[in-house]
């Protein structure tokens, strides 16, 4: 089976190391520099996690912009599409537990593709993300997917650098961080071109600081395999 046939049959591919690692270092920090509480954001925020507001810095827009990132992408959203948000996000001990849900493309399934970049090492130990494979496309004869049914869920681990690309409508979850193992992540949004005057409306609750203008085009990048 090719990388695009797996990409679509599973909704998520894993990209181990793809963040340089001479990056981690800076990327930590900016992480650490940008942490907000929750009533400096627009729309309060879990008490359980820590929330780092990063998405002007010229690293972190870089790795957003990762070639190989941008191929998983475009093969999953196939039109032009843009970078919508980039948040840093970390479960803190004892919390981060979210129940299985799916985020939902916006306008026809496949127009939103989600992302989350590790900048710590990730597994059962400190909450990482769950999900269930071949979800984000439910057969004909499949009835209305169960969010308290962990039977079909895989939780991944890795290491510092991967990212972690998926179908918005992929069942999926983050986990209880029992440990307090540091988690530091950002979750990264990239929408189809239809969908920016909706997301310019919304933006501001956001509080998205960025540029969002650039588009990127499918056609421009290689998927591997």
């Amino acid at each position: 089976m090719t990388a695009r046939q797996q990409l679509h049959r599973n909704g998520y591919a894993l990209l181990r190391q793809a963040i340089p690692l001479d990056w981690l270092t800076d990327l930590r920090a900016t992480f650490d520099a940008g942490v907000k509480p929750s009533d400096q954001w627009p729309v309060p925020r879990g008490w359980d996690w820590r929330h780092s507001q990063l998405d002007t810095d010229a690293q972190v827009q870089a790795l957003c912009r990762l070639p190989q990132v941008l191929a998983v992408v475009g093969e999953l959203i196939a039109e032009r599409f843009f970078l919508a948000q980039v948040e840093g996000r970390e479960p803190l001990a004892g919390g981060g537990h979210q129940q299985l849900h799916r985020d939902f493309s916006a306008q026809r399934p496949g127009d939103v593709v989600n992302a989350i970049a590790y900048f710590d090492d990730y597994g059962p130990e400190n909450g990482a993300t769950r999900l269930v494979p071949g979800s984000h496309r439910p057969g004909g004869q499949e009835g209305a997917f169960d969010f308290a049914d962990e039977s079909r869920t895989v939780q991944l681990s890795g290491a510092a650098g991967d990212i972690l690309l998926f179908d918005a409508d992929l069942v999926h979850g983050a986990s209880l961080n029992p440990s307090g193992a540091r988690r530091r992540s950002l979750l990264i949004a990239y929408f189809a071109e239809p969908l920016y005057a909706s997301h310019q409306q919304t933006a501001s609750l956001r509080n998205i600081q960025m540029d969002t203008r650039e588009r990127f085009d499918p056609k421009d990048f290689a998927l591997v395999g």
